[in-house]
């Protein structure tokens, strides 16, 4: 299988769309509109297969040394091939490049993000996210997620 990891374009948002609004309905991440995935495009890397987009990530800088991989979708059928590790491997190069050594998510995908080298910690490590985003959020403040950490290693 030959996957590609790039940068998304302005035509990537509608496919953008449905992976988010797909793993919404299966109660895996938070819906996103087409008027703020239009608005955040630059921060979104998607991953193609034979030319169709079949996953999404975002690098959302938070803090001046704190961003967050968000959004993180990937089609069913393309699940455990490694389309999700490309994109989060790509938001870690991205961050390395801004020189951002705090790398965080909310989720419920602990083993995944174990596998990458997250831990777990407590959400009051991140105020920023918390008054940015998470005030916003239906859930808040009983929010099921679960934060977890990457301190990136300078080169």
């Amino acid at each position: 299988m030959n996957l590609n990891v790039r940068k998304a374009r302005m035509g990537d948002i509608r496919a953008i769309h449905g992976l988010l609004m797909t793993s919404s309905a299966d109660g895996l991440l938070l819906p996103r509109s087409l008027t703020e995935l239009y608005g955040h495009l630059r921060d979104f890397f998607v991953v193609e297969r034979d030319g169709q987009v079949i996953g999404c990530g975002a690098l959302s800088i938070i803090w001046e040394n704190m961003a967050e991989v968000r959004s993180l979708a990937v089609a069913a059928d393309a699940r455990r091939q490694g389309c999700g590790r490309l994109i989060v491997e790509a938001c870690i190069a991205e961050a390395r490049e801004l020189d951002i050594h705090r790398l965080f998510a909310l989720t419920y995908q602990l083993p995944f993000f174990h596998a990458l080298r997250f831990v777990e910690v407590e959400k009051d490590v991140l105020p920023q996210k918390v008054w940015v985003d998470c005030v916003h959020c239906p859930k808040f403040p009983d929010c099921d997620e679960t934060a977890m950490l990457l301190e990136i290693e300078t080169e």
